[in-house]
């Protein structure tokens, strides 16, 4: 076993190292290199995988690298990514600050169809080697709007990211009809994530139409849009979830809350999830107000801890 213990010159010697290392290196690859000498997360606490999506860093700096930095600090090694650092990592068009966006989404769609995947395996070497992996991709392109071409390259780069499955809002019946067959032929998961519109049925059309169609659940919303508790609908439903997000929400519609200052049972959900050895991921999800003097690092830090706790 390695000594995890360096001496004073050792890190005076690896700090050189890393200050030459941002001048050679690039971006991408001194990431990586400076998070594997600060050690790799952990976040699998007594089976149940703990995760994070990333728009629960919104309020800060948001690039690939910023992203992965917060996920090593909060100790957290899997991960939800929104499609926007992605996309910008591999260097997708920028919208002009005059462009509307009817303008500007054939430009996107003519990117997105012939893009190639290697900044996209770029990227997910970079989480990879920090420790981090990327179970789940919610990019911006699986509307009703968007080609199939479109699709086709979501599904794509989720898989060179490494996902399992690719997120987005519920659609229509239709657009649910659509994305299955796709997601059939590149043999991918989708996760349908919905709001306060949840029900105990809300998601079965979607899941008949194709076994490629999931769930990504979220059980604060579910919990204040049926006031009710969500554990029922994770029992049946568990083998076609694909996903988790958890959150505190009061029942009947009410606001975002603390952890376990709203009605969600979070820590019953996540006993849940070890008694019976579920294998999706539960993932934070940081919307309640940030409180003053603190940020969103600092309150994922708080969601894990408590997690932690829940799960003893």
């Amino acid at each position: 076993m390695k000594k995890q213990n360096i001496s004073r010159r050792q890190f005076i010697g690896t700090g050189a190292i890393a200050a030459t290392g941002m001048l050679l290196l690039s971006k991408a690859s001194f990431a990586a290199s400076f998070l594997r000498a600060a050690g790799k997360p952990n976040s699998v606490i007594n089976g149940v995988q703990v995760g994070v999506i990333t728009y629960s860093f919104r309020s800060m700096p948001g690039t690939a690298e910023d992203l992965l930095k917060y996920c090593i600090d909060c100790n957290i090694n899997a991960i939800e990514l929104m499609g926007d650092a992605a996309e910008t990592y591999a260097g997708a068009p920028k919208r002009a600050a005059d462009q509307s966006w009817a303008d500007f989404a054939p430009k996107m769609a003519e990117w997105r169809a012939g893009v190639a995947m290697d900044k996209f395996k770029e990227l997910r070497k970079m989480y990879n080697d920090a420790g981090v992996s990327i179970y789940a991709w919610k990019p911006n392109a699986l509307g009703a709007k968007n080609t199939d071409a479109e699709i086709d390259y979501a599904f794509n780069a989720g898989k060179a990211l490494g996902c399992n499955h690719v997120t987005v809002e519920l659609p229509d019946e239709a657009q649910t009809k659509r994305l299955g067959d796709l997601a059939t032929k590149h043999k991918m998961m989708v996760g349908y994530h919905a709001h306060t519109q949840a029900t105990p049925t809300l998601w079965d059309t979607a899941l008949s139409q194709s076994k490629y169609n999931g769930v990504n659940l979220d059980i604060g919303h579910y919990a204040s849009g049926t006031s009710s508790s969500p554990v029922p609908f994770i029992e049946k439903y568990h083998d076609r979830i694909t996903s988790m997000h958890i959150k505190d929400r009061k029942f009947h519609d009410g606001p975002n809350a603390p952890w376990g200052e709203g009605d969600t049972p979070i820590k019953e959900v996540l006993q849940l999830m070890k008694k019976n050895k579920y294998k999706f991921p539960a993932t934070i999800e940081l919307e309640y107000k940030i409180p003053e003097g603190s940020d969103a690092v600092a309150e994922v830090k708080k969601c894990r801890a408590y997690a932690a706790d829940a799960l003893k």
